[in-house]
């Protein structure tokens, strides 16, 4: 009897070490998605408009999420979003409006991945580093902390909170880059 115990209690164990790594698989993912849709020009196949983008970023989060620029210079500039209505016009403000200079190119890196699941809920904490080139030649280089909080929801995992917090923002010189796509083709079916 103690041996079906002692079995049974480590398949136990073995079962939820799976899931927890399972889960930190299915966050890494989701979270590698959600700025691979935030880059520009957009990478993803079949994206014909940014409201396509959005359209498919809002399927990354719960209905109760937030998204939050924290930190004396994310707070003001980015405020906080509660709810997929208030970050999906978090977004629309962002991508549908006109901007002079417009954004040609963003690139999100991601690196020092902290990952923990807790059951059906986790956390994950990431730098990123994103350059911004503008059509007139100007560049920036963001770097940023993300504190981001996940929920396993009918067996997907969702986004339930993005937190940003401004590491630096420095200015890069004009034209420093070169070759410069005006569309991604690495999503292409004939590719």
């Amino acid at each position: 009897m103690t041996h079906d115990l002692n079995l049974e209690n480590k398949l136990k164990a073995l079962v939820q070490r799976v899931e927890e790594l399972e889960g930190e698989a299915a966050i890494r993912r989701l979270q590698a998605r959600y700025m691979f849709l935030c880059d520009t020009p957009c990478p993803e196949f079949g994206i014909q408009t940014d409201k396509d983008r959005i359209d498919r970023i809002m399927d990354l989060y719960t209905e109760d999420a937030i998204w939050e620029g924290v930190g004396e210079y994310y707070t003001n500039q980015f405020g906080r979003c509660i709810g997929k209505a208030a970050i999906r016009t978090h977004f629309e403000n962002f991508w549908l409006q006109k901007r002079n200079p417009a954004l040609i190119l963003n690139v999100h890196y991601l690196t020092s991945e902290q990952i923990h699941v807790h059951g059906n809920t986790g956390d994950g904490q990431w730098v990123h580093c994103q350059p911004w080139i503008f059509n007139d030649g100007s560049s920036l280089l963001r770097s940023s902390r993300l504190n981001n909080l996940f929920r396993k929801e009918n067996g997907v995992w969702k986004i339930s909170r993005t937190r940003t917090e401004n590491v630096f923002i420095s200015p890069l010189p004009k034209n420093w880059a070169e070759s410069i796509p005006s569309r991604s083709f690495l999503m292409d079916e004939d590719t």
